[in-house]
């Protein structure tokens, strides 16, 4: 796999980091699939899913996160999806719409923590 060498274009750092994640896409009411983080940061996260998502498409998650006691409902558009192992497993990045903004706060804290 190649790594990316050009400038940081992401506004918020990422922590790699495993939550679990049930998703779906938006506009279908059932089909959740489950998955976890691979990282995550302020602006959103990168997920393994099971195929790949076209860029814009929008996901509700259900993400539960360690340092919260609730599970935060989010939705969130796909940025990229790429196929990892053919047919089975895509590495999907996901952009957070509408995060609350005590849970951007607590999340920003979170990251920040767990990177020194």
């Amino acid at each position: 796999m190649n790594k990316y060498g050009g400038p940081e274009r992401r506004n918020f750092p990422r922590l790699n980091a495993n939550f679990v994640v049930s998703y779906r896409v938006k506009e279908v009411p059932e089909g959740y699939d489950l998955s976890q983080t691979k990282n995550v940061g302020q602006g959103g996260i990168l997920l393994t899913t099971n195929r790949k998502f076209e860029n814009g498409t929008h996901l509700a998650m259900s993400i539960r996160f360690p340092f919260i006691a609730k599970r935060i409902e989010v939705t969130g558009a796909v940025v990229d999806s790429k196929e990892i192992v053919r047919d089975l497993i895509y590495e999907t990045r996901i952009q957070f719409l509408d995060l609350d903004t005590e849970f951007f706060q607590k999340l920003g804290e979170f990251v920040k923590e767990h990177l020194k």
